[in-house]
């Protein structure tokens, strides 16, 4: 695509799971909503006047693309994992970039890094961000005194390669080795994945959204666990973020913008830039993180593919800086239009944005309707 060349519309490309192939049950509900999340997207740009379609991913997404091709079209990138199988989100940032699409948020490589959390945690340790100590097991019969080493109890067992909660609940935190075993011997048998045990970190906890190029931080966010009296219940679980019905999804309501002490909130924000730039995060993102007690801020996650439902967290916290639900998605977009790879050319290029804080910019795309561009818009 030339540097001077205007896309006809945005392709909102997600996943359209009926069933998975590992995991809870439950687990479908976090993939489904994706769905409604790119519904959203579209409104919220038909509403700012940008064409835009919405393409299902059932199978794979070269076919799902098909009709819209690369030269007339910017993907707004919501791939997940197809059917709950692992790393399928990053194939899909693969091969739309080798399709030759401009899209929104990170690339393969940081979509990878992130989502495999113990690798995750190295890149941020070697680049000097405090994350808590871990081990990562792949059988109960490994869970030894010897094996864990000087990583303390109590501690929390996560899938290694999931997001959105999944496989997280109660449980999850163990307070001894017989609980732990348990715990990794259900997660390995199914989700089908090592397990990664964590030392609990046993604070406050903050999601901070970053965007743009250089990254810039939108006002933190914390979970308010007052609800929770014993401090090992205070985790946002599977439940806490998708059974609307239970009490920790009640319970656990989100204060943006965050109290906290301005000398700390540097410290959460540093954290954040740093850890942004350990995992090679692009577009926006955002990173979950844990206070200790002498206020050390721990991240505990880089989340290159956050939820951008309106009632999701990187939209709240845009929306405490003005933006609305439109802009929100036309910045992301226009920071998408801007991103420059560094392997695309040896050559300085500049390309022309989306939008630069109003509606009247984001009308460099083709309106709603406009015959002269291929695909189809729904």
């Amino acid at each position: 695509m030339e540097n001077d060349e205007r896309p006809c519309g945005v392709a909102i490309v997600y996943n359209k799971t009926e069933s998975l192939v590992k995991g809870s049950p439950e687990d479908i509900v976090a993939d489904q909503a994706v769905i409604a999340c790119a519904h959203a997207l579209a409104g919220a740009l038909a509403e700012a006047g940008v064409q835009a379609a919405l393409v299902a991913i059932t199978d794979d997404v070269e076919s799902a693309l098909l009709p819209y091709p690369a030269t007339e079209w910017v993907v707004f990138n919501l791939g997940e994992g197809l059917g709950g199988r692992l790393f399928e989100e990053v194939r899909i940032a693969w091969a739309l970039e080798a399709m030759g699409y401009r899209f929104t948020g990170s690339d393969a490589a940081a979509l990878a890094l992130s989502t495999h959390k113990a690798r995750a945690k190295e890149a941020l340790r070697r680049a000097g961000v405090p994350t808590p100590n871990w081990r990562l097991f792949r059988h109960p019969v490994e869970v030894t005194r010897d094996a864990l080493g000087d990583l303390p109890l109590p501690a929390i067992v996560k899938p290694v390669a999931e997001d959105a909660s999944q496989g997280i609940e109660g449980s999850a935190v163990v307070r001894s080795l017989q609980e732990m075993r348990e715990r990794v011997a259900y997660l390995v048998g199914t989700y089908r994945q090592a397990a990664l045990v964590e030392e609990f970190i046993a604070g406050r906890e903050f999601n901070i959204s970053l965007w743009g190029n250089p990254p810039q931080v939108l006002p933190l966010a914390e979970v308010d666990f007052s609800a929770f009296q014993d401090p090992l219940e205070r985790i946002v679980s599977f439940s806490a973020k998708w059974v609307e019905d239970s009490f920790a999804y009640t319970h656990t309501p989100v204060v943006c913008p965050a109290n906290v002490d301005p000398e700390v909130a540097d410290r959460i924000r540093g954290a954040a830039l740093r850890a942004w730039r350990a995992i090679g995060c692009q577009g926006y993102a955002r990173v979950d993180m844990r206070l200790s007690q002498d206020n050390i801020p721990y991240v505990i996650e880089v989340n290159c593919n956050p939820d951008l439902s309106p009632d999701a967290g990187f939209f709240r916290a845009a929306r405490t800086v003005g933006y609305s639900y439109p802009e929100m998605a036309l910045r992301i977009l226009d920071i998408a239009m801007r991103q420059r790879q560094t392997y695309d050319t040896s050559r300085p290029t500049r390309r022309r944005g989306l939008h630069s804080g109003d509606y009247s910019r984001s009308r460099s795309l083709q309106p709603v309707g406009d015959p002269v561009c291929s695909g189809t818009v729904e």
